[in-house]
């Protein structure tokens, strides 16, 4: 059967990000900036980069900022053009008319929820998901190296990262079968197992290729953990019905939605970022000798 290929991607952001009070109480987590670009620019510029056609945005209320983000902002660029200002920095975060599309999430019930949300719009065609506040850094991206890989393979491929064995206990985790070099066999997965009871150390962070199937089973999907319908739970079901895989990515990832980890990413980012990159680390260097 040939291998379908990956158009789409669903972006999830349709969450209050409560863990931000009060800086997410009028402005979306998502475009909470790490240096110079917001959150959900990082995880668009990767699905652009991957090959991407079609952006799906799961969104909320109180989320027009990420839809005028992406739109033109007509006054400024008049403003900067007759200043004579380069317009490169805001011509990235233009999408092409028809390239993106925007549905609603209208009661929180949990990721797969969301994901479900955009089942119209991804049709019978295998899509993406991208977690924002999940920040994955590498050359090539996660998930233009996550693509090669599902053009190989097919089926369904998550992201995997090797995580230190004493963390386990705080992610989702797979039960792992055959390995061909970055490609682990997914014999199931465990979320959030107790300590010494995990099947790897290699946990599930928010970059997924999923086939369209998956929408049938969240139409049915009962609540699980939290009161909430879960994509892991009907991810679990196809497990054995269709190839199956993590791809376990050798980059770096900040969880932007915890505030020590988004802290991190914007002082390393920083530290490599040509324009401010010497500054930072000669303060940081002085912050950190006085202990």
């Amino acid at each position: 059967m040939p291998i379908k290929p990956l158009r789409k991607a669903v972006f999830p952001v349709a969450g209050l990000g409560t863990r931000f009070l009060p800086a997410t109480k009028a402005t979306p987590k998502e475009m909470l900036p790490v240096v110079d670009r917001p959150l959900i620019q990082y995880a668009v510029d990767e699905a652009i980069e991957a090959g991407i056609e079609q952006l799906i945005f799961v969104t909320g209320r109180n989320k027009t900022a990420i839809e005028d983000h992406f739109d033109i902002a007509f006054e400024l660029e008049t403003t900067m053009a007759e200043r004579g200002k380069s317009l490169e920095m805001l011509r990235q975060t233009r999408l092409s008319p028809g390239a993106c599309a925007y549905v609603r999430q209208q009661e929180p019930l949990g990721l797969g929820h969301a994901v479900w949300c955009a089942r119209d719009i991804v049709g019978d065609e295998p899509f993406a998901i991208f977690l924002a506040d999940e920040l994955m850094i590498g050359e090539p991206g996660c998930m233009k190296a996550m693509v090669e890989a599902y053009n190989r393979v097919g089926g369904n491929v998550v992201c995997g990262l090797e995580v230190p064995d004493d963390e386990t206990d705080k992610y989702g985790i797979i039960d792992p079968g055959a390995r061909n070099g970055a490609l682990v066999e997914v014999k199931g997965l465990v979320e959030k197992p107790k300590a010494g009871t995990a099947p790897s150390n290699i946990m599930i962070p928010g970059r997924y290729i999923l086939q369209p199937e998956v929408m049938r089973i969240l139409e049915t999907q009962e609540k699980g953990a939290g009161g909430e319908i879960q994509l892991t739970d009907a991810m679990a079901q196809m497990i054995g019905t269709q190839p199956f895989h993590a791809f376990t990515f050798a980059g770096k990832r900040y969880d932007c939605g915890d505030k020590a980890g988004y802290i991190q990413a914007n002082l390393e980012l920083a530290l490599a970022h040509p324009e401010i990159g010497d500054k930072v680390r000669a303060f940081g260097e002085k912050l950190f000798a006085k202990g």
